[in-house]
């Protein structure tokens, strides 16, 4: 009687086991370091793409005067196992610019980050949306007892950290969301300065069986992440830097200096320096937007040519807040190079415009 008891109790536990880590579950194995680049906001200078003339007066402001277009920053970059070399990316990831590489799962699963910090600054990785304990937050933060600072996840520089994040079901779609949605994840040491610098990627999470092996949704066929945002290099980790490499007029008091270290771009690029927003008439396309920054980033990306759905509701523009994002479908149905743009009057003067093209 003993003996059968133990072995019911033993199947139980094991049961109990699959249900708690199913065997469709996997882990996602991440390597990525922060490195320090020359960052150009638009390497097609003298020439605006978008006019194909030479930027203007007007436009010269933001990629000419002051510190000029190149600026050092940080960015997220994904290695092979082990740190062993720098993946590069293929033609469907040419849009992202300066962002970090996509982080997929799908419900279910378990993200597993290995971080090193390879810049002179502590650096970190914040996920939204997905779960973890404080130990994974990747913030620095104080602690009631005590009040003690404990920076749990935060990483100085040469060093390295392993991060772990589940992914339940409240981290995946919703009821009234399509078969994936997107959050951010950004350094999260000094986050206003952190993400100026440029230490700033997406998250994408697909719904339980609308994935391939890859995680990536299986009912589309192209999809394209936008951050908008204002990098403000007034206010980057990397702005005394910047200041000692000016050799033009670079008074950090003068106003209009300021506004030449305001860049307003997509994915990093302003005036239509975007790679790879490039689809096939008819595709089924996704687009994760993304918002970043102050209360001046306020956004409301435009696409020409095309309407999408947003939770069922159709539209050719929407709206993105600091931190929040949007998953929107598209079926491009006329060909051509459409422009692509955020609407805030001040936003397109400045470059925050780009085009994708429905071939």
């Amino acid at each position: 009687m003993f003996l059968r008891k133990l072995c019911y109790l033993s199947i139980v536990i094991a049961f109990i086991g699959c249900i708690g880590n199913p065997a469709w579950a996997k882990s996602r194995v991440y390597w990525i370091a922060a490195e320090e680049v020359q960052w150009d906001y638009a390497p097609s200078f003298p020439i605006n793409p978008m006019s194909g003339n030479e930027f203007t007066e007007e436009q010269r402001v933001f990629v000419e005067q002051g510190i000029g277009r190149r600026y050092l920053k940080a960015v997220y970059k994904e290695y092979t196992e082990g740190f062993g070399a720098v993946k590069q990316r293929g033609p469907e990831e040419e849009h992202l610019g300066i962002l970090g590489p996509i982080i997929r799962a799908a419900v279910g699963d378990r993200i597993v980050v290995h971080f090193k910090n390879n810049t002179r600054f502590p650096a970190s990785i914040h996920p939204h949306g997905v779960l973890y304990t404080k130990a994974h937050e990747g913030a620095a933060h104080s602690h009631a007892a005590g009040d003690n600072h404990k920076p749990d996840g935060v990483v100085a520089p040469g060093g390295e950290y392993t991060y772990t994040w589940d992914v339940p079901e409240r981290a995946g779609p919703g009821p009234n969301d399509p078969s994936s949605i997107a959050w951010i994840y950004h350094s999260h040491v000094d986050e206003p300065a952190d993400t100026n610098a440029g230490l700033i990627g997406p998250i994408i999470i697909t719904k339980r069986g609308s994935e391939n092996g890859d995680r990536i949704p299986s009912d589309v066929d192209r999809e394209f992440i936008s951050l908008f945002t204002v990098f403000d290099e007034n206010a980057s980790l990397y702005r005394d830097v910047n200041l000692a490499a000016c050799s033009g007029s670079c008074d950090p008091e003068d106003e209009s200096f300021q506004e030449s270290n305001l860049m307003h771009g997509i994915n990093g690029l302003v005036y239509s320096n975007n790679q790879g927003y490039v689809m096939q008439k008819g595709q089924r396309v996704r687009w994760y937007i993304m918002g970043m920054g102050t209360e001046v980033d306020l956004h409301t990306p435009h696409w020409h040519g095309a309407t999408l759905l947003h939770n069922g509701n159709r539209l050719d523009v929407t709206e993105v807040l600091p931190a929040a994002t949007k998953t929107l479908d598209m079926r491009p149905d006329v060909q051509g190079v459409w422009m692509y743009h955020c609407h805030v009057n001040d936003h397109i003067s400045a470059g925050m415009m780009s085009t994708y093209t429905v071939e």
